[in-house]
């Protein structure tokens, strides 16, 4: 329910149109001052202030700014006795919603109130993906807790709160973006764009029109000016993903906006001028890359200002449980699936993984095994073939007996053939009836 404060010293006027909103379903709270308003807006959830212009304590204009800057979801009504331009103008400068003369009142506040309301439900609508955008990129989702990435989050927090351009090098598939939101959500520029690019997902041509965006006429088919990357992260920051991927000549202009922070669009001669935080990633040792000369040393100077490596999902085998049981929240919640529960062989085999897509991989697989989970378990039978049984797999079961190998065997070839049982039974050389009561005896 939406509530409203009407602040106003005639008491009679007050009270009657506290009754008149009251009746249209809304919560109505009374102040007779400014001062009094004030407090009340400390000890209440008020969504609409309607407010006298010239009050005993105060003016309604002024006011109107006081809350805003202290409440900036609430919306702010005027009424006054005796309208005039100038105060209208600053009122609405001031951040009220609206400024009406008492008298019209009757026919507007009504359907006024209702359509500050909606802005309120929208305001706060954004005021809390807001948050939860910048929950979702905090550092306190990295998830881990093995010495090497609490390092790398360690030297993440300390740069995040400066200027400095940051290079984070690891693999494919180890959180190179995460971390790089992360710093921007811990900078003084989150409130400001975080603008990401793959550099090897496009041409020369193509990455050079992506990040510095092109003027009319600049090349055929360049009908409009268009803005670049560049320009969109304008007082926020940019993120150069496999930074190792880009072209020498193209890699000279991005020395530039670093040196100088200007660059010229596609077919421009006018130097545009920009304030962007750079942080660039590779998985590519940029050192040897700088050897074969496919990648400029005063570049990799400039950006490796503040160097952070992120370990393999192999080098810190403890994490995998704990983001395995993170992924397997997240996609049962998506698809709207109770809690599921994950057996110890599940996990050893994933831990026991080389992962060479890293977390990436990982988070594929656990989505693969939420989907094919019809009894609420993960076990192995949930994971992809090649993960089921490897060496460390076979010593979770009856340190290696007979029937224990003989078992992954035909696990094996049933999930080989999707479970048709005749097909099994003649790639095992057993009969049908051989291969049931196997089955049972070993409840697959």
């Amino acid at each position: 329910m939406t509530k409203v404060l009407v602040i106003d010293d005639e008491e009679k006027l007050r009270t009657l149109l506290s009754k008149i909103i009251g009746f249209e379903g809304f919560e109505v709270f009374q102040a007779s001052g400014i001062k009094a308003g004030l407090k009340r807006l400390e000890g209440a959830d008020i969504d609409v202030v309607i407010c006298d212009v010239k009050l005993p304590d105060g003016n309604g204009v002024a006011t109107a700014k006081i809350i805003k800057d202290r409440y900036p979801v609430v919306e702010v009504i005027l009424l006054t006795a005796f309208g005039n331009i100038p105060d209208g103008v600053q009122a609405i400068k001031n951040g009220a919603f609206d400024y009406i003369t008492k008298g019209d009142d009757n026919n507007k506040i009504i359907p006024l109130l209702y359509k500050a309301s909606e802005k309120v439900v929208l305001n706060k609508r954004v005021q809390q993906l807001e948050k939860q955008l910048g929950e979702k990129h905090s550092f306190d989702k990295i998830i881990g807790r093995s010495k090497s990435i609490l390092k790398a989050v360690e030297l993440a927090q300390k740069v995040a709160v400066t200027d400095a351009t940051v290079l984070l090098t690891g693999e494919t598939g180890t959180g190179k973006e995460i971390f790089a939101q992360a710093i921007h959500q811990g900078s003084t520029r989150a409130n400001h764009n975080f603008v990401a690019i793959n550099c090897s997902a496009f041409s020369k041509h193509l990455l050079e029109n992506e990040l510095f965006g092109h003027k009319a006429g600049g090349f055929t088919g360049a009908a409009r000016d268009q803005k670049g990357l560049f320009e969109e992260a304008h007082n926020g920051t940019i993120f150069l993903d496999e930074i190792g991927e880009m072209a020498p000549d193209l890699q000279a202009k991005i020395l530039r906006v670093l040196e100088s922070g200007e660059f010229l669009r596609v077919g421009d001669t006018k130097p545009i001028k920009v304030n962007v935080r750079i942080i660039a990633a590779t998985n590519r040792n940029l050192e040897e890359e700088i050897e074969k000369e496919h990648f400029r040393s005063d570049l990799f100077y400039r950006l490796s200002v503040f160097g952070i490596h992120l370990p393999a999902l192999r080098e810190r085998p403890k994490d995998i449980k704990l983001l395995t049981e993170f992924y397997v929240a997240l996609f049962a919640s998506k698809s709207n699936r109770k809690p599921l529960q994950l057996t110890n062989e599940y996990i050893l085999a994933l831990e026991n993984n080389s992962w060479k897509g890293n977390i990436r991989e990982l988070k594929n697989v656990i989505e693969r095994s939420v989907i094919l989970a019809d009894s609420g378990i993960l076990d192995l039978d949930t994971l992809p073939l090649e993960l089921q049984y490897r060496k460390s797999d076979v010593q979770l079961l009856s340190a290696f007996s007979l029937a224990s190998a003989e078992k992954l065997h035909i696990r094996k070839m049933l999930n080989h053939t999707g479970g048709n049982k005749a097909e099994a039974a003649r790639l095992l050389e057993i009969g049908i009836a051989t291969l049931y009561r196997k089955i049972d005896e070993y409840k697959l």
